[in-house]
């Protein structure tokens, strides 16, 4: 059965692009955009864990 994993990490005004292209050459998938607790944004990546 497949795992994932999760992580979630703000997304700075102006470096949005960068931000996600950096944990997309890391294996994340961009799952969703949500406006954050403090008015910012906020990004949800999932990807596969390895198989040990």
């Amino acid at each position: 059965m497949l795992k994932w994993e999760y992580i979630t990490t703000p997304l700075l005004l102006h470096r949005e692009t960068a931000i996600l292209n950096n944990w997309g050459s890391e294996g994340w998938e961009l799952v969703q955009i949500v406006a954050g607790p403090e008015g910012g944004m906020v990004a949800f990546f999932k990807r596969p864990i390895a198989a040990a």
